[in-house]
């Protein structure tokens, strides 16, 4: 199998794929610190955490099947975070929340119940993926794809602006949005 034929969570499953996992922190750690803060965590002490999930992470995606009948990485991700929150906690010999009202590891939202949060995790990712892949692009294909996709524009409009036939706006547009929904396979469930 080759790089672009495959998810970004079959790609991890391989240590040796540093961009695999290079995307996969560049995505996933802005995500995991707000959670972690969320949680009530000093931003150093988030920080920590947010390693030590990479490091359980690193030991786990090799072997890591994504199967949507047991649930989706984001839940086993939130499920990973939330156990280093407490652990962290445990050592520091702090209270550990009962699931009350006042449990900070409670306010850690789960997108797989609350409409909001699902809404907010794709969008999320999906500028976190956006940004990642800008800069594989030549600038043109990227304009091009995005004054129609963001901007509304109308093909004719953008070939224009850029000097482009209608054709290679759309060509543009296409490759943009295959990439698109190949880097979020498997991430939004």
């Amino acid at each position: 199998m080759t790089s672009t034929s495959v998810t970004l969570l079959q790609r991890v499953r391989r240590r040796e794929d540093r961009e695999a996992w290079t995307r996969l922190a560049s995505l996933y750690t802005p995500l995991l610190l707000r959670w972690t803060r969320l949680a009530g965590l000093p931003d150093a002490d988030a920080a920590d955490l947010v390693q030590d999930v990479f490091v359980v992470l690193a030991a786990e995606l090799p072997d890591f099947e994504y199967d949507p009948a047991r649930g989706s990485f984001r839940g086993w991700l939130k499920t990973v975070t939330v156990n280093k929150c407490r652990e962290q906690q445990r050592r520091r010999e702090q209270p550990v929340g009962q699931g009350g009202v006042d449990d900070p590891l409670g306010q850690i939202p789960d997108p797989a119940v609350d409409a909001f949060w699902e809404a907010e995790y794709r969008q999320y990712l999906s500028r976190k993926a956006l940004q990642v892949m800008q800069s594989q692009f030549e600038p043109s294909t990227w304009q091009a794809c995005w004054r129609q996709v963001v901007e509304g524009q109308t093909a004719a409009e953008v070939a224009r602006q850029l000097g482009l036939s209608e054709a290679a706006v759309y060509v543009a547009k296409s490759r943009v949005l295959r990439r698109l929904r190949h880097e979020l396979a498997g991430l939004i469930d």
